[in-house]
């Protein structure tokens, strides 16, 4: 199974009957959680609810955008409900009249009032409802078939990302003893220092333990590695990894600057660490980036 990314798109084209049609579009972008907008006509409002809860069975990530669009036949007539077109009239001009107010109802607004023409409310009913949510299933899948090619491309970058930071930690690896031996002559001149202002043996103890646990990098390295491998692993389980994944970032990023900050102030051979330390840095921020789009 392969991660998926976040952004998509699918439309899907439906039939009613042979005067009635309508379009379902589906786009997808990036969000930390399930955010649904429906964009639908507004006599279509009843189908709302069923269309959300699709979504939510079949989404787990993502700002969701649904757009139901109505397509009708050219001979299809519309007739106007003067009942209800006359009610508001009519109400209308009796508060206008009450408070002694001049003007004119826009009819264009009025219009627009759901049932004010009988010929768009009436078409939508359960037969209608049903062909949508049915058309909503390949709707999601064609969404989902484009997140998982969109989501392989990110795969590939990822696990690029990984192999070079693997190398990197390898290669720190290789300098730790020259980081060790700086650390050891700093210690050797703070101590002659201690000894030279005649301080006690307890106080050069201190000293000597406080530098040498800086000098250490060996956890960092480790748990380094056992991050990139455990993210390898995500990789490999696929799915709705993403969250997972950033929080294995941020870890990695708490080593790379635990690393630069026990080797800063180190000198000679040493100083190949910080190079490769801020590289490490680079890596894992480009991960970042793309990992924002993972489902």
């Amino acid at each position: 199974m392969f991660i998926r990314s976040m952004t998509g798109y699918a439309q899907v084209r439906g039939q009613v009957n042979d005067r009635l049609g309508f379009t379902l579009s589906l786009k997808s972008v990036n969000h930390r959680f399930l955010d649904l907008h429906l964009r639908m006509p507004a006599e279509m409002d009843a189908l709302e609810m069923q269309l959300r809860r699709a979504l939510k069975s079949k989404l787990a990530r993502g700002h969701v955008e649904l757009t139901l669009s109505i397509e009708r036949a050219e001979a299809q007539g519309i007739a106007i409900n003067r009942e209800l077109v006359g009610g508001y009239i009519n109400a209308f001009r009796g508060v206008a009249k009450e408070f002694g107010l001049t003007g004119e109802p826009d009819l264009n607004a009025i219009l627009k009032i759901p049932g004010a023409l009988d010929g768009v409310g009436g078409e939508f009913g359960e037969a209608a409802e049903e062909a949508v949510l049915a058309k909503l299933d390949e709707a999601v899948q064609r969404l989902d078939t484009m997140r998982a090619e969109e989501g392989k491309g990110i795969d590939r970058q990822l696990r690029g990302h990984m192999q070079r930071l693997s190398e990197a930690t390898q290669e720190i690896g290789k300098h730790r003893t020259a980081v060790s031996r700086a650390y050891l002559e700093k210690v050797q001149l703070r101590i002659q220092e201690l000894i030279g202002a005649h301080a006690d043996r307890d106080r050069i103890l201190q000293e000597a333990a406080l530098l040498a646990e800086r000098s250490d990098i060996r956890e960092e390295l480790v748990r380094m590695e056992t991050h990139v491998q455990h993210f390898l692993g995500l990789l490999d389980q696929g799915g709705e990894v993403g969250k997972k994944l950033d929080f294995l970032l941020q870890e990695m990023g708490r080593e790379a600057n635990t690393l630069l900050s026990k080797t800063s102030g180190v000198a000679g051979e040493a100083l190949r660490i910080t190079e490769v330390g801020l590289g490490m840095k680079a890596e894992i921020e480009k991960s970042r980036e793309q990992v924002q789009n993972v489902e």
